[in-house]
């Protein structure tokens, strides 16, 4: 037997998964948290490029060219031909065909007034909101200040979202929408998380990643029914895909630019300064917003939740695709991770209170080899 002394958690409902963990193995994992913040640091600035939220020709962002489309449209033309315009009048590339986005976020918002878009995009970001503030709180004791501490995280990771101007922009719409069904997600209750991602992988194709990441998982715990769910919706994106290659190549000549490639190589710094930038730590320098970024993958490894591995793997897929495949201005697939990344801050103070506790716990191993009677 092991006597060892329990630690109340500061405001959690209940311990960390690190409250378990032997003295040799808290003392690893304190190590191993502060290599991360070490390397996390050096990373943002040693290497790699800073992300870049310029447009590619004048003053014109792609924020500017998204809505563009959409005015096409709402005044009479087809999406791809609008695309195919503003695209050339950009300086943009039109191939490959993945160069155009979906047609599905620009023809629903074309169909509605502004006011209405702008409308729907505030009801997405406020649901996201709401659905992790019901998933949360039961896992804080009752308190002001863990009530305090999930809005503030919430605030931190959705503000940049609530931007009237960015409404047209598929990541703004698509980004919300994924965390809104990370926090519906629960074992045996998938039908709502299935339904929404499915829409927002057909809003933005790099929501993609995190589909595949809940099919895993699902297929890992031998849930098949959940795992044909995921693999339905990636067949559904899979299908439209092929039509809007179809659609695309009937409106692009050889003439067209092609895009350069997405092999930017830019590295882990690159995935941390894009998060900062995806978030309210774009106010804080870099010294305290890297840290932080850091610890919050520390809380989500500690969290005792189904949900808790699937959001780290998730968050670890999308820091692939950032740090390998993305360009310098490609910054804005942060925004698909950004409303729920800092969350994981929410578990920092007691999974460090229980590494701590368990390396001060001096109390001695206590082994029963006889009973006597």
């Amino acid at each position: 037997m092991v006597a060892g002394r329990a630690r109340t958690p500061l405001w959690l409902a209940q311990s960390t998964r690190f409250a378990g963990v032997s003295r040799p193995g808290a003392r690893i994992a304190l190590a191993i948290i502060a290599l991360l913040i070490a390397v996390t640091l050096g990373a943002c600035y040693l290497g790699g490029r800073s992300p870049s939220v310029e447009g590619r020709s004048g003053s014109e962002t792609d924020a500017m060219l998204y809505q563009t489309i959409v005015e096409g449209i709402r005044h009479g033309g087809h999406y791809y031909a609008v695309a195919a315009t503003a695209l050339r009048e950009g300086g943009y590339p039109l191939k490959p065909f993945v160069a155009f986005r979906l047609p599905t976020l620009a023809v629903v918002e074309a169909a509605i007034p502004p006011i209405v878009a702008l409308a729907l995009l505030v009801a997405i970001v406020v649901g996201a909101a709401m659905a992790w503030y019901i998933r949360l709180r039961p896992e804080t004791k009752d308190g002001r200040g863990a009530r305090i501490a999930i809005l503030v995280l919430l605030a931190a990771g959705l503000a940049v979202f609530l931007e009237r101007d960015m409404v047209a922009f598929h990541e703004i719409v698509a980004g919300p929408l994924i965390a809104l069904s990370l926090a519906l997600w629960r074992p045996g209750r998938w039908v709502e998380a299935v339904a929404i991602a499915t829409i927002a992988l057909l809003i933005r194709e790099t929501v993609a990643a995190y589909v595949m990441v809940m099919l895993l998982f699902a297929l890992s715990d031998r849930n098949w029914r959940e795992a044909a769910g995921w693999a339905a919706g990636l067949a559904a994106f899979a299908l439209v895909l092929v039509l809007h290659a179809r659609a695309v190549a009937e409106v692009v000549g050889p003439l067209d630019p092609t895009s350069p490639g997405w092999h930017g190589l830019l590295g882990y710094g690159y995935f941390i300064r894009a998060v900062a930038l995806g978030t309210l730590l774009v106010m804080a320098p870099l010294w305290i917003a890297a840290p932080l970024i850091a610890l919050a993958l520390v809380g989500w490894a500690a969290w005792r939740d189904a949900v808790a591995p699937r959001v780290l793997a998730i968050l670890a897929a999308y820091a692939v695709l950032l740090g390998v495949f993305a360009r310098p201005d490609n910054v804005y697939w942060v925004l698909l991770i950004a409303p729920f990344f800092l969350l994981g801050l929410l578990f920092v103070p007691d999974a460090l209170g229980d590494l701590v506790h368990r390396v001060l716990d001096r109390r001695r191993s206590i082994t029963v080899t006889r009973m006597v009677r």
